[in-house]
């Protein structure tokens, strides 16, 4: 998980218009400029004189959604890999380069990408970028580097989900319980015996179709002189070639019209656990939008509908969670099907029918009843507040994922001035008719934790 930094969030927060004020607070405009070059690869700069250092991100527009059948944990293993050296800078050199240097880095995959990115000295950028362009011009595919780093994977699979207790919940079960298309159904983390049969082939084949400027987005933010900066970006990625990318295949979910029950048995989990996932619309939509602030009604934050219900008044749990993507991400870096989630765990004396039944009481509710303008102002002052802690997440770094996830997707990083706005379009009216089509019986998945009990 990153880090998160909640100063600017706070200042933020206390510069918001109360909920009964009719003005919209003033808005916050992240300054974006916007570059395509002409081997495909999509540039966007964005200035930001806070502290002197700089993000560079480099997201590349292939995730686990994708990876290939028959591989799955391909895309994360692939991830390590990028670590393993290159033309000009020999195993774990880019890593040293960047700490050395006074930096940080880190990479990570997702639904619907793969990323890579160094915080650094703003005075040590250009390296950053040549670096960076190194491994993206030429992997060091070695069949050493894949054994090891296969070996790697297994092993991060086995410490954070085969042997962790709720290993996997919901993040990864969910999803392959809730939907039907392989593509989003599959275990994305990997099965043993599919990292196990990986190929240098099958590796080669990944770098050259994917790791391609036609294929990714580079994001630099920080206090950075833009003109300088696309300069050394067009010298030292200019003349990477672009590839010939296999159509993508269609990841699409068929309507859901029964609910869907599973359960998993934990060994290692000392209670009971329970989590509900809801299709959600489609994204960039208005009911997409509505859907953010259900989010915000119904489970975040103590205030929320679902924590009031479950935690204050019942006692049926100690804390509720959720959200849109979550532990993955958020709702604005996933381009495929998602699910919401709400998840908790409770005590064996409490069954998983009658906390299921306490929330569907609040979603009926919500069904029914068109909310208050007051409890819709507080929500949205709450999404509001949760966007600019996102752009300073982790030292600047939500700045540049949403950037990137924003160009990658939509071929437009602007949009990130926008999303504000499109929360402000939605009504009461739209909350109630985004409730009542996407968070119905038959459009949910029940997945219960079975934990381990005396005598077993």
């Amino acid at each position: 998980m990153y880090a998160r930094l909640s100063a600017a969030a706070v200042a933020v927060a206390l510069s918001i218009a109360a909920p009964h004020a009719q003005a919209p607070p003033q808005k916050v405009t992240i300054p974006v400029e916007y570059h395509t070059l002409d081997n495909g690869l999509k540039v966007v700069l964005s200035r930001d004189t806070s502290s002197p250092t700089a993000v560079v991100a480099v997201y590349y527009g292939i995730g686990f959604r994708t990876e290939p059948k028959n591989r799955t944990g391909f895309a994360h293993l692939f991830e390590h890999m990028m670590f393993q050296g290159s033309e000009n800078l020999g195993k774990n050199e880019f890593i040293s380069l960047v700490q050395s240097n006074g930096g940080i880095l880190n990479g990570s995959t997702r639904f619907d990408f793969t990323n890579y990115f160094q915080i650094v000295p703003v005075h040590t950028l250009e390296t950053i970028l040549w670096a960076e362009a190194d491994r993206m011009r030429g992997l060091k595919i070695t069949q050493e580097n894949l054994t090891n780093q296969q070996d790697v994977v297994k092993n991060e699979v086995k410490v954070n989900v085969l042997n962790q207790p709720y290993g996997g919940f919901p993040w990864l079960d969910m999803p392959q319980v809730a939907n039907t298309n392989w593509y989003n159904a599959h275990n994305f983390y990997g099965e043993l015996e599919d990292l196990d049969a990986a190929t240098l082939e099958d590796v080669q084949r990944f770098f050259d179709m994917y790791y391609a400027p036609n294929n990714a987005a580079l994001v630099v933010t920080g206090d950075i002189d833009t003109k300088a900066t696309l300069s050394w970006i067009r010298r030292y990625f200019g003349g990477i070639p672009a590839s010939k990318l296999d159509p993508m295949p269609d990841v699409s979910e068929p309507r859901q019209e029964e609910e869907r029950r599973a359960t998993k048995v934990d060994p290692l989990a000392s209670r009971p656990a329970l989590a509900l996932g809801y299709h959600v619309p489609k994204r960039d939509t208005p009911e997409y939008y509505a859907m953010g602030l259900i989010d915000q009604l119904l489970v975040q934050g103590e205030d929320s509908r679902l924590h009031q219900a479950l935690v204050q008044r019942r006692g049926l749990t100690g804390s509720v969670s959720g959200g849109i993507n979550p532990l993955l991400g958020s709702m604005f870096d996933v381009n495929g099907p998602t699910l919401w989630m709400v998840w908790l765990i409770h005590d064996a004396e409490r069954s998983a029918d009658e906390i299921v039944g306490a929330i569907d009481e609040e979603i009926a509710r919500l069904q029914e009843t068109p909310i208050a303008r007051e409890e819709l102002d507080l929500a949205l002052v709450k999404r509001r507040s949760r966007l600019y802690a996102d752009y300073e997440q982790f030292v600047g770094f939500g700045r540049a994922n949403l950037l990137a996830c924003l160009a990658l997707f939509d071929d437009d990083p602007a949009k990130i001035n926008r999303l504000e706005d499109e929360f402000r379009k939605v009504t009461p009216a739209l909350i109630q008719k985004t409730a009542r089509e996407y968070l119905r019986r038959t459009n949910r998945t029940i997945l219960t934790v079975t934990a381990k009990t005396k005598g077993n």
